[in-house]
């Protein structure tokens, strides 16, 4: 019988190994531009085209690779980080697996070009499908210039599975971000063919904000911790902003970045009590531990991390995260004397020699409380009437009333501190007959609907859905509803974000939010009817945040239907922001809004995701319920 179990050729096996390191075009840059900082490049520049489809270029001014350097560079497993296992425990460099470039060659075309400072000439090399086409002597600069040509070309697949231009370049924008963030000493800057970002040498906080523009440096509080097992410092963001999506968190450990849930649940447990539930800090913090007591080689992209000492470092974190809130007044203090006291009782007289008036009550000289209503009325003493046998000395009738009409007389309806505004209104659906409504845990609406039975009804989704089908029906009749704002809403975005912006703005326009383009910042001119500056900024960064998940789909339909489901999606999304949340008292009107504007539409019982909007009770089923 014949032997069956072979080797695989060299090429086939860097295809299948590029899939665990490039996994996209951001994954090209991540890899080369950790070469060029292990190499002691202090100037790193990234050229892109067509989102990395075309062309990834990184040059760097480090030392370079001689003639066989270069050639042995791109073959499996060659490397210059480490030499024997034991090597594996003082890791001081990016890379050590000698993965990366024979992953990127195999899957596209490479052009190299390189020279050692002390060398008079470089050498050049192309490599097309892990196949070395030449290489012969160049005149080029100190350092390494590297061309990624047509990534994917040979591996339709995998090609076809990228994801639209904006998906692309916003991820290779994220993790131009991380890279930059993790080197703030190198000065690194990324042309996309559209913009530029030119990022000069600093320190950790200059490098926040050279990247993240707006006053976030001025919202930063300093962690400092210095310990035997870990040296903590980086930056924290003030409680008070706090941001609702799109938070910044970032651990840097040893000059790479980490993602690691247990350190991010110690930040997030010191802010607990300090910010809203649905908010989330931004936070910047750096670890240097010796290298031994930490593992990097658990996954190809080097972004996991095991520690040794995870309880210890736990510790010191949430103590140097605790230590700067409470050390920089950021932790709320209580006023014993005056919490729980109304304003008007707290605040001085404007005299302060002079006692604040009091209320006057009208309160009649020989009332009394105790007495009964009827014998107060007949003139006679309550207090002195005998009992009948059998009378108890609860639930007394009294004229309580009587004292607290004095107390309440001028005085204003109480209202609510904070008054929900009106829902949002598009346009007006058939009317249904709707009894009277009441709300349940300020989530569910239930209400009578005549001819269906008792509706319990979630009041987001059940918005969600109205303003979703409004909002389709207004784009579908190419009617654009916009109110002017009188001063326009700035949005601060990072650059991963104005990618898939640049692509949703027209959408945008079209639901009636218009947005401009000033200098390098966008403003909000115009809004829908009802929604305030505020609320229009949520709306736009739900929508870039919500393309930006959704677009796994885009890469594999054709350009009609990507066009129709990035629609579908910005609609979705800005319908979610705009619809009532769970948890906001709705008044009656809004109630009964609600339930007939669902009850309108044709169908009504599913979001636009499939989840249900409502069950229905009818005489059947509240028959069986109650046998």
């Amino acid at each position: 019988m014949p032997d069956r179990i072979y080797l695989l050729p060299d090429s086939v096996a860097n295809q299948i190994a590029a899939g665990e390191v490039i996994q996209r075009p951001a994954s090209v840059i991540k890899e080369l531009v950790e070469n060029a900082v292990d190499a002691g490049a202090d100037c790193i520049r990234i050229f892109v085209r067509d989102a990395g489809r075309t062309l990834i270029q990184v040059i760097d001014n480090g030392h370079g690779m001689s003639d066989t350097d270069a050639r042995m560079a791109f073959e499996r497993h060659a490397t210059s980080k480490i030499s024997s296992a034991d090597d594996l425990s003082r890791l001081v460099t990016m890379g050590f697996r000698g993965e990366a470039l024979p992953s990127i060659c195999a899957i596209s075309q490479v052009e190299v070009r390189s020279r050692q400072p002390e060398s008079a000439m470089g050498t050049h090399l192309v490599i097309s499908g892990s196949r070395v086409e030449k290489q012969e002597p160049d005149v080029c600069e100190a350092g390494t210039n590297i061309m990624v040509k047509n990534i994917f070309f040979n591996v339709p697949a995998r090609r076809k599975f990228l994801k639209s231009d904006s998906v692309e370049l916003s991820n290779i924008m994220r993790e131009f971000e991380r890279l930059a963030l993790v080197n703030p000493g190198v000065r690194m800057s990324i042309d996309t063919g559209g913009k530029t970002i030119d990022l000069r040498k600093g320190n950790l906080r200059q490098r926040i904000g050279d990247i993240w523009k707006g006053n976030l440096v001025e919202q930063l509080l300093p962690v400092e911790a210095d310990t035997p097992t870990v040296k903590i410092s980086g930056y924290i963001t003030r409680p008070e902003f706090a941001r609702r999506r799109n938070a910044l968190q970032y651990f840097l450990v040893n000059g790479r970045n980490m993602r690691h849930p247990y350190f991010r649940k110690a930040v997030l447990n010191c802010f607990n009590g300090l910010i809203a539930p649905d908010s989330m800090p931004c936070y910047f913090i750096r670890f240097d531990i010796d290298p031994a007591a930490i593992d990097v080689n658990i996954h190809p992209t080097k972004d996991e991390i095991k520690f040794e000492d995870e309880a210890v470092i736990w510790s010191v974190l949430s103590g140097a995260v605790r230590a700067s809130l409470g050390k920089n007044a950021a932790v709320p203090t209580i006023d014993f004397d005056t919490e729980h006291l109304p304003v008007d009782v707290v605040a001085p007289a404007t005299d302060p020699g002079t006692p604040a008036d009091l209320p006057a009550y009208d309160i009649p000289t020989d009332y009394n409380p105790f007495a009964s209503a009827t014998s107060a009325s007949a003139g006679t003493g309550g207090a002195d009437r005998q009992r009948t046998p059998g009378e108890h000395h609860s639930n007394p009738s009294t004229n309580w009333e009587r004292l607290y009409e004095g107390f309440m007389k001028g005085a204003e309806k109480p209202q609510l501190t904070e008054r929900p505004e009106s829902i949002p209104e598009l346009t007006d659906g058939q009317e249904t007959a709707v009894g009277e409504t009441l709300q349940f845990e300020d989530k569910y609406i239930i209400g009578v609907v005549e001819g269906r039975g008792v509706a319990v009804i979630d009041q987001y989704r059940a918005h969600l859905k109205i303003l979703y089908e409004q909002l389709c029906a207004r784009m579908g009749s190419g009617q654009t509803l916009s109110q002017q704002l009188l001063f326009p809403a700035l949005l601060e975005l990072s650059p991963e974000q104005e990618a898939p912006l640049a692509e949703v703005r027209e959408t945008l326009h079209r639901l009636g939010l218009v947005l401009e383009k000033e200098g390098p910042d966008f403003v909000i001119t115009g809004t829908p009817p009802g929604v305030t500056a505020d609320e229009a900024v949520e709306i736009v960064m739900r929508v870039i945040e919500s393309v930006s998940d959704e677009a796994s789909h885009y890469g594999t339909e054709s350009t009609e239907e990507a066009a129709e489901r990035l629609r579908r999606d910005v609609t979705l999304a800005m319908a979610g922001s705009m619809a009532v949340k769970r948890g906001r008292a709705l008044t009656e009107e809004e109630r009964r809004k609600i339930v007939i504007d669902l009850f309108a539409l044709p169908d009504p019982s599913l979001t636009p995701s499939g989840r249900r909007v409502y069950t229905l009770l009818d005489e059947n089923a509240i028959r069986r319920l109650l046998p």
